[in-house]
């Protein structure tokens, strides 16, 4: 009998490929499911589970934001750490032809283009982050400082 193969996401092969520590975490999922969800269904404390956010400047750039689960994006903070006049949210409809990933599987590892990135400073303090894996029904937990060096991030305050 075949030995069931383990499928990579973009996001792992780029881990692999830099060398970078990570667990994946799989779970059934169908449908999207918010990090709320997510992080209750694995058990997961929900001050280590961050999610990525998309949005777009007054330039017409992308920009992408990883918080965590229960926090809001302060709009006026992310422009700042961007040095953009103001940025708006995404539409869930834009984030496949932005990204290449769909909503909920959203990374800020191996986007089609790299993206100015921010990390939540809360995330320093951590020895791990939980973040989206790249497909539905695949989580990633790392070190903050792998998912700076793999989405090339910076940490910055961008909270409310």
């Amino acid at each position: 009998m075949a030995k069931s193969k383990e499928i990579k996401t973009n996001a792992m092969r780029i881990l692999d490929r830099l060398k970078i520590e990570y667990e994946a975490k799989t779970y059934e999922c169908k449908d999207f499911e918010d990090g709320i969800q997510i992080a209750d269904l694995l058990g997961l404390p929900h001050d280590i589970v961050y999610k990525t956010l998309v949005a777009q400047g007054a330039s017409k750039q992308y920009y992408v934001y990883v918080i965590p689960i229960e926090a809001e994006l302060d709009l006026k903070k992310a422009a700042r750490s961007v040095g953009e006049k103001s940025v708006a949210m995404l539409h869930v409809k834009d984030i496949n032809a932005v990204t290449g990933y769909i909503r909920g599987g959203c990374t800020a590892i191996g986007m089609k283009k790299q993206y100015v990135t921010r990390i939540a400073d809360s995330a320093q303090g951590l020895e791990y982050i939980i973040v989206s894996g790249g497909r539905l029904g695949v989580q990633l937990k790392l070190t903050p400082e792998g998912l700076k060096k793999a989405s090339l991030g910076e940490f910055d305050d961008i909270t409310r």
